[in-house]
């Protein structure tokens, strides 16, 4: 499946919230879309699940019009979306029939994900009376149940310990294997460069950076180097370059003009020992913070 978004605006009251979308996400891999808290990634998400519409701009599945009505969408928002008050058991057989499951297979599906995520014995129990991380396994599997053709991830980490954590990413991993769409966006990077293939950060209503998270990372690094010198006394040679230390490591700006093959060779040729030498690439954290770290707005 490729999911085309083309174009996409929306406004409020006045105030253009997104300007000119365009996202393309395949199905068999996880899709990160990113971006600062207000940035857009919420009305975006709305507008692909229909909650309401884009004032422009047209969602395309496998280049035809995209209804919300040909496939099952699961959601897991980063607010609690269920019920405190409510049975565990009664809610999930609830998602799954408004996905147009049968009741047979709603319960056949809430045991078998249930399972998976280790909840069975809450079935019986309100949301409220568990724990908040077992309350988000209880939503995660809610997102999961019916098994959606397009799953979109809003923080799913949150309130996870390390186990729980694990049994998530294998669940994960596994599912994108069926060839669906998953759609998955978090402020906690590590977990992005784990999982995702592509990426878009969106950036007061525009997106900003979109392309292959390696793709991104080379471009990002580019006329940058990570070095260890055998004797850090030597970083006298460096004085004529921008660099900074990173623990045992050197990461450095290449002059203008300048190669990596001339830079290497007038270390060697001064007799500085090199004992490591690559291309340096960014983290996504800081590509993140190279992109939109330079509003007020925390993240």
């Amino acid at each position: 499946m490729n999911l085309k978004i083309n174009k996409l605006n929306k406004s409020f009251n006045g105030n253009h919230v997104l300007k000119d979308i365009n996202l393309n996400i395949r199905s068999g891999q996880i899709f990160g879309y990113l971006g600062r808290n207000g940035a857009g990634k919420t009305t975006s998400i709305r507008i692909l699940m229909d909650v309401f519409e884009g004032d422009s701009g047209t969602i395309t599945m496998n280049g035809k019009e995209f209804k919300t009505t040909d496939y099952k969408i699961g959601y897991l928002p980063e607010e609690t979306g269920m019920y405190s008050k409510f049975k565990v058991n009664e809610q999930l057989i609830y998602f799954a029939q408004l996905r147009g499951a049968t009741k047979e297979d709603a319960v056949k599906s809430m045991y078998s994900w249930c399972k998976k995520f280790e909840i069975e014995e809450y079935l019986n129990q309100n949301l409220e009376t568990l724990s908040k991380g077992n309350q988000q396994k209880v939503q995660i599997t809610q997102a999961f149940i019916n098994e959606p053709d397009i799953l979109i991830l809003d923080e799913p980490f949150s309130g996870l310990d390390p186990v729980n954590s694990k049994i998530f990413q294998d669940a994960l991993t596994n599912y994108i294997r069926e060839d669906r769409i998953i759609i998955f966006s978090s402020h906690q990077m590590n977990y992005v460069e784990s999982f995702c293939d592509d990426i878009a950060l969106i950036d007061e209503g525009k997106i900003v950076l979109e392309g292959t998270l390696s793709e991104i990372k080379k471009t990002s690094g580019e006329g940058k180097l990570r070095l260890r010198f055998g004797n850090m006394s030597d970083l006298d040679f460096l004085d004529d370059h921008n660099y900074a230390i990173e623990k045992e490591d050197i990461i450095l700006s290449l002059n203008i003009g300048e190669t990596k093959e001339e830079f290497i060779k007038n270390l060697l040729e001064k007799g500085i020992e090199v004992s490591m030498f690559m291309d340096y690439l960014p983290s996504l954290q800081e590509i993140f913070i190279e992109k939109v770290g330079n509003h007020d707005e925390t993240i």
